[in-house]
């Protein structure tokens, strides 16, 4: 079997490779001797048909498949030992003959690849990139404590209803001021004074007690159809459609109490015996900020970072051959056309720029991601889907496992690694480079996303 690369210019190149008879017979009789146990033919027994019947059955066919099986070994094994760079995977030729497995032995393949563009990199303390100190403010850190307190509140029965109270009650539809017969009467139905909005009806409510009988317009005081089928349990039509007073027998009057600052709250909130004062209580809550706000600051540096790298360097991409190749990989995906991607490629081209860089980055720094790395990145992961939860102190073991369940998940597994590696680009990144640390309020922090 011979195989060759000749270079077209320095992005694009063609593989050439010949398979001789040699080279895939011994696979095919092997294949066909296999063929030949399981084959059951009348007239034979089971394992007894003759070779020659058997060839003239699945010998063209077999051969076709072991040819194709060894090419495609035979061209990755050759990218390897050759040790070449290239971008996407090899794609038949567009001036590749049609293989004649019906009369020929001899076989011919031609592939074009594209070869990715060197690039010269240089890190060093000239470069300067910003990393953004974001200012704790007052209300930052009241929402957090505020969030931290009313996650572990509790609604509490109140004598009389004020804005912030839940009204509970049974609705009677009514017709010329009396009770409807068969009218809309749904029970244990749950009212918020906060989005009444109508001032007159909310009036009506305020003060009520337990036991009090209302009489107002649920259409005047909720105007949002959705909200009065689901409060009045009709259907959004029957809402729209909607006229008359209504009679509301108030139940139950409740609160939302925010937790006290004690120590079953801290308890909840951070763990047995974690925090224990009010001073150790406000410290935790500067301090998860100072976490949170640090995540962030990261995420900032990262975006800084690869666009000033990407500016200082400039490389040229096949791209004919890689719109090619986007095609040949996406056939089953109908919305991705030839079109589609000329419109996307620009910003598919930026994406393996930062690619080539990071590459670069990792090779010639010997950057490595160990197993420990990706345990630790995977824990992170865990930690912040436990936060959109409102679970902010997870145990350090609970995430462990949490961890572990996730990388036993080979897809999970290979995202936690990338996330790994690229954590330790930007890590090696801000070591290399002049890193200028600079205050910002979290009002002008928050714009840098709207003009970036």
């Amino acid at each position: 079997m011979n195989i060759s690369k000749e270079n077209i210019d320095a992005l694009n190149a063609v593989i050439k490779l010949t398979v001789e008879k040699e080279d895939y017979a011994g696979r095919v009789d092997n294949v066909l001797k296999d063929y030949r146990k399981r084959v059951n033919m009348p007239g034979f027994r089971a394992g007894k048909v003759p070779m020659g019947v058997v060839k003239k059955m699945y010998g063209k066919a077999v051969i076709a498949d072991e040819v194709n099986k060894l090419v495609s070994e035979k061209i990755h094994s050759y990218i390897v030992d050759e040790k070449l760079d290239l971008l996407g995977e090899p794609l038949p030729s567009e001036t590749q003959e049609l293989i004649d497995f019906d009369n020929s032995d001899k076989f011919d393949f031609v592939f074009d690849v594209a070869i990715a563009p060197e690039m010269e990199l240089s890190l060093s303390k000239r470069i300067k990139l910003p990393y953004y100190k974001v200012e704790v403010s007052e209300e930052m850190f009241k929402q957090q404590k505020d969030s931290v307190t009313g996650r572990f509140g509790k609604s509490e029965p109140v004598e009389a209803a004020t804005e912030k109270a839940l009204v509970k009650g049974n609705f009677a539809q009514l017709e010329g001021g009396d009770v409807k017969e068969g009218g809309i009467a749904p029970e244990d139905v749950v009212l918020s004074m906060a989005i009444i909005k109508d001032e007159d009806e909310k009036a009506k409510l305020m003060g009520a007690k337990a036991n009090d009988v209302i009489v107002f317009d649920p259409k005047k005081a909720f105007p949002n159809d959705t909200e009065i089928s689901h409060m009045l349990k009709i259907t959004k039509e029957e809402a729209e459609a909607l006229t008359g007073d209504f009679q509301f027998t108030v139940t139950e009057v409740t609160e939302f109490v925010e937790a006290e600052l004690n120590q079953d709250l801290f308890n909840q909130a951070f763990g047995e015996g974690v925090v224990n004062s009010e001073e150790e209580f406000n410290a935790r809550i500067n301090e998860d900020i100072a976490k949170n706000l640090e995540m962030e600051t990261e995420y900032r540096f990262s975006i800084d970072a690869k666009e000033k790298l990407m500016g200082k360097v400039k490389v040229d991409f096949p791209e004919a051959f890689l719109k090619r190749w986007l095609l040949a990989t996406n056939r089953d995906n109908e919305k991705l056309d030839a079109d589609t991607i000329d419109t996307e490629m620009p910003r598919f081209l930026e994406d393996l720029k930062w690619q080539l860089i990071r590459n670069n980055i990792i090779k010639n720094n010997d950057v490595k991601v160990e197993e420990a790395d990706v345990i630790e990145f995977a824990k992170k992961s865990a930690k912040m889907q436990f936060m959109q939860y409102g679970l902010a102190s997870v145990p350090d073991e609970h995430l462990e496992n949490y961890a572990q369940e996730m990388l036993k998940q080979d897809e999970q597994r290979r995202q936690m690694a990338e996330g790994a590696m690229q954590e330790k680009v930007i890590a090696f990144i801000k070591e290399a480079v002049k890193v200028e640390e600079k205050e910002i309020t979290r009002d002008d922090f928050n714009k840098l996303f709207d003009t970036k």
